[in-house]
């Protein structure tokens, strides 16, 4: 004779989250008591950097009041690939993205997708060269389009400051 059981409900659910490509899409599967829910994925970090370059070099004072620059610090490597990296001067925590201004100016942007923190190591170097005067912002953003509008506004911003204290 089989006895009916039920379980009494847990009190803790256990929620998954994967993050797959769709139709070459990248999306975000959450599983949560049973339910399963899809949603676009963010970006990933070198996505919004693109975007911000791009959105930059697209502004009439590219080349002529600021240039930039950009590094690919956190891209996958081999052993020997890292040595090599790390021996001709690439270090952790640098931001991912230089723009050079009039005057020996620098501004350095941190990209970081939705509410991504800091690494101990970019924490670290971010003080660091803060502490020599220089400015890093982190930029956080969760598309595309929002990580160009904020670099641009960002970089009109620190022109504008170098024309105002370079005319006083």
């Amino acid at each position: 004779m089989a006895r009916n059981r039920t379980r009494a409900p847990s009190s803790t659910t256990a929620t998954t989250t994967q993050i797959t490509r769709i139709n070459g899409a990248r999306v975000k599967i959450t599983t949560s008591n049973g339910r399963v829910t899809t949603k676009p994925a963010l970006p990933l970090e070198w996505e919004l950097q693109a975007a911000q370059v791009s959105a930059l070099r697209r502004l009439p004072q590219y080349q002529c009041q600021f240039l930039l620059a950009g590094d690919m610090n956190a891209s996958k490597r081999g052993p020997r690939a890292q040595a090599q990296a790390i021996a001709t001067g690439m270090t952790s925590g640098e931001p991912d993205l230089r723009i050079y201004g009039e005057y020996g100016r620098l501004l350095m942007i941190e990209n970081k997708v939705g509410q991504g923190r800091l690494s101990p190591a970019q924490k670290d170097r971010h003080a660091a060269l803060e502490r020599l005067g220089y400015t890093v912002l982190v930029l956080r953003a969760a598309t595309t389009t929002e990580a160009a509008e904020r670099a641009v506004t960002a970089v009109m911003g620190w022109l504008a400051e170098t024309h105002t204290t370079k005319a006083a």
